[in-house]
């Protein structure tokens, strides 16, 4: 599984990657990515473009209680929305986060295109226990997440996994948003969204390695715990743990 770490795909995204005259009047240019995502939706402020897959997408979500319908998360840092992927508006930008030195080591999804939408495909097309999102902080793409059910998932034959367990894997994409404990900030509030949202589900989980000693320390900040040291299938995990009734305690 991926952690969140922009080498880690199941934990918190800390790596590094890519991010996207000296006259009187000074020029204004909006950043490549949030050009590129404006442009691709734009006439479309809701979000929902022509793309089918967004639209089956907003159909399967019961397993994740509507989470395109969850709305925004206000953080220290901005405004939090959660985006569930459409391959047509946000294909090509997930790919150049992918295709980092630092992310591809982790995620294992360098290379054309057809690798990420691969990876995407499997969940839009899937049965809605796992979705993909684009994190968009006040109106700039800058994070890929995946939300998914993690008692229904296989990692759940690998830990003691209760009813409605969600996981959260995180990818933060541009470099200049890593390494300032943004990771953290974020974490919190998607947690705080998932508990906030799904009423059933009492912990919000995620098995960065073992080894990614920044990934893991993001979770703590955000008000993880460490559980134990879980083996999975492609790494040796730390499995951490949001619980809700402690959410306000930590």
């Amino acid at each position: 599984m991926p952690s969140t770490d922009a080498s880690t795909p199941s934990g918190t995204d800390t790596g590094t990657t890519r991010t996207p005259g000296n006259e009187d009047t000074l020029e204004l240019r909006l950043p490549d990515d949030l050009a590129d995502f404006l442009a691709q939706d734009a006439g479309d402020p809701e979000g929902g473009g022509t793309d089918p897959g967004g639209a089956a997408l907003a159909g399967q979500g019961e397993l994740l209680d509507q989470l395109a319908g969850w709305g925004p998360a206000l953080t220290p840092v901005g405004t939090l929305r959660l985006l569930p992927v459409r391959l047509e508006r946000d294909l090509a930008l997930i790919t150049r986060w992918m295709n980092d030195s630092a992310v591809a080591s982790s995620w294992n999804l360098a290379g054309p295109e057809a690798v990420t939408a691969n990876h995407l495909r499997a969940q839009l097309d899937g049965d809605g226990r796992s979705v993909p999102c684009l994190g968009v902080l006040d109106g700039a793409p800058m994070s890929y997440w995946e939300i998914y059910r993690a008692d229904l998932d296989p990692v759940a034959r690998h830990y003691p996994a209760r009813p409605h367990d969600t996981g959260v894997h995180l990818l933060i994409g541009p470099v200049a948003h890593r390494g300032r404990g943004l990771g953290s900030v974020l974490l919190r509030a998607v947690a705080d969204l998932v508990l906030d949202h799904r009423p059933s589900c009492a912990r919000v989980v995620a098995e960065p390695d073992l080894r990614n000693f920044p990934s893991v320390s993001a979770f703590l900040t955000a008000g993880f715990r460490f559980s134990a040291e879980v083996d999975l299938p492609d790494k040796r995990a730390a499995l951490m743990i949001r619980d809700r009734l402690l959410r306000d305690l930590m």
